[in-house]
């Protein structure tokens, strides 16, 4: 893979383009296609999907059809719960695989710590010994599930993607992955589905002093916390302003004003309780 402007090192020396196209709940078809080509045109080239998203398939349509060589575009997919339950983790991976249309990943992770997420992680250590992932990691594993994950394996993950926004930072966890070398990706980095944290004075008035938007200063203030973010849309112009943030930097006051927006109340589930 050509290295970006802007990449993270992941342990194990794979780089990952810092923001990427995040596609939950967009649409599987042509909204999947169109926002994916939208992303590669104006330059993104990490694209972070799912199997429980139901588009892989457009993903794979888009990457192959945009023009960007495959090996240029980082993508990622993830091992759904009921699939890691059912203990079918090679079986998921190779149908992800024919969904995307590629022979290897960029990217694999576990989705959640669903019980037999154990068994998952030694097939998932033979994907990436296979060579088909370039890389694996975890999604949503809490303080407790990393550190049973790393008493029984040689293989560290390389990413663990969480929760993160101004008003759930999860910094404790952010500060705990960084200190044993896994990097972070932040998802539902503008606050998730229904929030209004777009709307929040604070972040408009910031915005304003940098001759930003809302977004674009929620990104920065998470690449200035070192983490890879995975920021969704399907409108053109907002994935590209999404993108549109390595230009200016936040100083010291204003990244400790949007900390300050922390209400400690998370908009997605607790990894030690969800039903799903």
């Amino acid at each position: 893979m050509k290295p970006t402007t802007h990449d993270v090192i992941l342990n194990n020396d794979v780089l990952i383009p810092q923001v990427g196209l995040g596609v939950f709940r967009t649409p599987d078809g042509q909204a999947t296609v169109d926002a994916v080509h939208a992303a590669l045109e104006c330059g993104y080239r990490h694209i972070d999907t799912a199997s429980v998203y139901g588009n892989e398939k457009s993903v794979g349509e888009a990457v192959a059809t945009s023009g960007v060589p495959r090996e240029d575009v980082f993508i990622t997919t993830k091992l759904w719960n009921d699939d890691i339950r059912k203990h079918r983790t090679m079986d998921a991976f190779q149908e992800s695989l024919e969904r995307l249309g590629t022979d290897y990943v960029d990217l694999y992770l576990i989705h959640w710590p669903a019980e037999g997420w154990q068994d998952a992680w030694t097939a998932m250590q033979e994907i990436y010994r296979s060579g088909r992932a370039r890389a694996i990691g975890v999604s949503n594993f809490a303080k407790n599930h990393l550190d049973e994950l790393l008493a029984h394996t040689d293989v560290k993950p390389a990413v663990n993607q969480i929760e993160s926004s101004p008003t759930f930072p999860n910094q404790d966890m952010v500060d705990y992955c960084r200190g044993l070398g896994i990097a972070v990706e932040a998802w539902s980095p503008l606050g998730g589905t229904g929030s209004d944290l777009l709307k929040d004075e604070r972040l408009i008035e910031i915005g304003e002093k940098y001759g930003r938007s809302s977004a674009q200063v929620v990104i920065r203030w998470h690449l200035q916390r070192g983490l890879i973010v995975l920021p969704k849309s399907v409108r053109s112009t907002r994935i590209q302003q999404n993108i549109n943030v390595f230009d200016f930097e936040l100083d010291d006051e204003d990244m400790h004003r949007i900390a300050t927006m922390d209400t400690g109340v998370r908009n997605g589930a607790d990894p030690n309780d969800f039903d799903f």
